[in-house]
C-alpha cells in the first residue's frame, strides 16, 4: 500500500489577505487530501484573521500581535504541527492541483530530507522563478533558473544545494537534525542559512519539477529592492558567513567574499540605498559573538572545511552557469563572469 502521510502546510502572512485567499483556494483544491493548513499571521492590519475565520474555518490560524518576521512565523507553525511532512509556502503562491501529491510521492520514494518545488512566474507561467536553490560563496543564495524559460533542463528530478522556503517540503526529522529557522534573521536569507547548515551536515535537497508552484514574488514588501530589503540583506548576508564559515574557510574564500560584498555595495549605491546598506552593516556588530557561538555549537558534526569548500564551489558553479544562461538569453555580455569562472571556479 502506498503511504499517505499527512502534511502540515504552513503559510506565514503579513497584510496579504488578497494573495493569501488565492493560495488557500489552490490548497483546498489539491488532489492529495491528507493535510492540515496553518496560517501564521504576523500582526496584519488588513483583517486577515477575521477573514480567515469567515472564509476558511477549516484552517488553523496562529495570530501574532506584531510582526515577528518570517523565521519566527514559520517556526511557530512547524512546532504547532506533528505530522511527518511539513510544506512551507509564501502567501503569494498558487499551487497546481497535483503539486502536493507530487511532493509527497518524492518524499516517499527518496532518502533526501527536503524537496524543492518548481517555482514559476505567476504572470508568465513558462518563465522559471526558481528550480531549487544554489549558493554564492560570498554569502547569498541563488534560485536556479530564475527568469529563464522553462525547458527540458528543468524537467528532471535532481539533487540541488537547497530549497527556497517559499515553496519547500521538509520531512519533520529535517528540523530535528538541522534545526529551525534562525529568528535573528527576521526575514531574508534565513533559508540560505538553513540550506547551508544542511549542507554542512552532508544533506542535499531534491528538486521536484512535477510539483509546480506559481509565485508572484516580493508581494509583501512591494518591491524586490527597497530600503528594508537592502538593510536586511546586507546584514543577513554577513550573518550567513559568520554563522557557517570556519576561520579556514574565511581565508580560503576571502577573494570571492570580497568580490561579492563589494559588488553588492556598488549595487546599493546605484539603487540609492547607501544609508540602508550602512544600517545593515551596523546591525552585524551587536550579534558578532552570538553568531560565532552559534557556529561553534554546530561545527562538531559538520563536514571538514575541505569537503565543505568543494561542495560550496560546486554549488556556486551551478549558480554562475544559470546566471550566464539568463544573461545570454537576454543578449547581455558574460565577459566578467567568464573571467570569474576562470579564476575562481
Amino acid at each position: 500500500m502506498v503511504s499517505r502521510p499527512v502534511v502540515d502546510i504552513i503559510i506565514p502572512t503579513w497584510n496579504g489577505w488578497n494573495m493569501l485567499k488565492s493560495c488557500l483556494y489552490s490548497i483546498f483544491a489539491q488532489e492529495y487530501k491528507y493535510y492540515t493548513v496553518t496560517v501564521v499571521d504576523n500582526g496584519s492590519t488588513d483583517g486577515t484573521v477575521d477573514a480567515m475565520q469567515q472564509f476558511f474555518p477549516q484552517a488553523r490560524i496562529i495570530p501574532f500581535v506584531e510582526n515577528q518576521g518570517f523565521s519566527a512565523a514559520v517556526n511557530a507553525g512547524i512546532r504547532a504541527g506533528s505530522h511527518p511532512l511539513v510544506l512551507l509556502l509564501n502567501n503569494d503562491t498558487e499551487l497546481a492541483s497535483d503539486c502536493l501529491g507530487q511532493l509527497v510521492e518524492a518524499a516517499n520514494e527518496n532518502s533526501q530530507l527536503f524537496f524543492a518545488a518548481k517555482m514559476l512566474s505567476f504572470h508568465q507561467r513558462k518563465i522559471i522563478d526558481g528550480a531549487g536553490d544554489s549558493y554564492l560563496r560570498g554569502g547569498a543564495g541563488y534560485r536556479l533558473g530564475s527568469m529563464e524559460q522553462d525547458s527540458r533542463m528543468y524537467a528532471a528530478c535532481r539533487e540541488v544545494f537547497g530549497a527556497c522556503a517559499g515553496a519547500a517540503l521538509y520531512k519533520r526529522v529535517f528540523f530535528e537534525k538541522v534545526g529551525y529557522f534562525d529568528e535573528d534573521f527576521f526575514a531574508y536569507l534565513e533559508d540560505v542559512d538553513l540550506n547551508l547548515r544542511a549542507c554542512r551536515l552532508g544533506h542535499s535537497c531534491l528538486f521536484v519539477p512535477a510539483a509546480r508552484v506559481y509565485h508572484i514574488g516580493s508581494a509583501t514588501t512591494g518591491s524586490r529592492i527597497n530600503a528594508v530589503t537592502v538593510r536586511l540583506t546586507t546584514r543577513n548576508s554577513l550573518f550567513v558567513l559568520l554563522k557557517n564559515y570556519s576561520p579556514l574557510l574565511f581565508i580560503r574564500f576571502f577573494p570571492v567574499i570580497f568580490i561579492f560584498q563589494f559588488c553588492w555595495f556598488l549595487f546599493c549605491i546605484k539603487r540609492g540605498h547607501l544609508s540602508a546598506y550602512f544600517l545593515g552593516l551596523a546591525g552585524v556588530f551587536p550579534k558578532l559573538s552570538r553568531l560565532r557561538k552559534k557556529y561553534r555549537g554546530t561545527s562538531k558534526h559538520s563536514l571538514s572545511s575541505a569537503d565543505l569548500a568543494v561542495a560550496l564551489k560546486s554549488a556556486e558553479q551551478e549558480a554562475v552557469d544559470s546566471i550566464m544562461r539568463k544573461r545570454a538569453a537576454a543578449g547581455k555580455s558574460n565577459g566578467l563572469f567568464h573571467c570569474y569562472r576562470f579564476f575562481f571556479l
